[in-house]
């Protein structure tokens, strides 16, 4: 990797931190839970990384007032694992222990309207904290999440929509219900990031580092994942009650179990 490509040639500024420990990590991001904090998950093979390297790195210039973490990610894997990094690059956005957005891949466009929408001012004004009670509460989001669970018989959360599925397993998903004869409402997940992954406790998160442990995404407060106990999607719902995900599903219909569950909703 040439000097270009390395995140740690990057100018020096006092909002710019790449990453060399959890408790690094962990001091930086407590420092002040009022503040918008990007964290870009990179690795030096990765060639999408170099464009977001640079990228992330103009906006922290751009952007004093926001915490710019570098991550490598598989050089840190107990925050990779908490964040549920599958790929890279791979970029949060976050205020206080609300995550604001996720971007995957090399998308250096929403990158930047994502920064310009959160940070909300000119570049070098520091943002502004949430209203008091515009934040939804982990009781609230339960709440909701519960209720979109109750939409109707039968609630598919999927990735997309059943015309335009965007990943082959809710894909299948729907080919399931639909060769069954099945009416059902479903749920985008893709577009609610605090229903599909949950809220971000950054306390959380330190409580469980110190204490050693492996499973780190508790550090998700209430979010569908949790709620079901079901780390995957498409999650298949009846009458409000999670039922599983697609191949304990297709099991059901296998055995002829399936008109049992889901009775017949044509």
């Amino acid at each position: 990797m040439s000097r270009a490509d390395d995140p740690s040639t990057s100018p020096a500024t006092t909002n710019f931190h790449e990453i060399k420990s959890t408790e690094q990590f962990q001091n930086l991001l407590s420092a002040d839970l009022s503040r918008v904090s990007l964290i870009n998950f990179w690795a030096p093979w990765a060639e999408p990384c170099k464009q977001m390297n640079e990228v992330v790195t103009e906006l922290a210039k751009r952007y004093p007032r926001v915490l710019v973490l570098q991550v490598e990610a598989e050089e840190q894997e107990e925050i990779s694992a908490s964040f549920e990094v599958e790929s890279v690059p791979m970029v949060l956005l976050l205020r206080g222990h609300t995550l604001l957005e996720k971007i995957v891949g090399a998308d250096a466009t929403r990158l930047t309207s994502a920064i310009a929408k959160h940070v909300s001012g000119a570049p070098s004004l520091s943002p502004p904290s949430p209203p008091p009670g515009r934040e939804e509460s982990e009781a609230q989001l339960e709440e909701r999440i519960r209720q979109i669970m109750k939409k109707s018989k039968v609630v598919l959360f999927m990735k997309g929509s059943p015309d335009k599925p965007r990943c082959g397993f809710s894909r299948k998903a729907v080919g399931l219900l639909t060769e069954q004869e099945v009416t059902f409402t479903h749920f985008d997940i893709l577009e609610d990031e605090a229903v599909r992954q949950g809220k971000f406790s950054y306390s959380s998160f330190c409580l469980l580092s110190a204490m050693g442990s492996d499973d780190l995404m508790t550090a998700m407060n209430i979010g569908l994942k949790k709620i079901n106990d079901w780390p995957t999607y498409p999650q298949f719902i009846v009458d409000g009650t999670f039922v599983g995900g697609l191949d304990v599903v297709t099991e059901m219909v296998e055995s002829g179990e399936f008109q049992d569950v889901f009775g017949s909703i044509a």
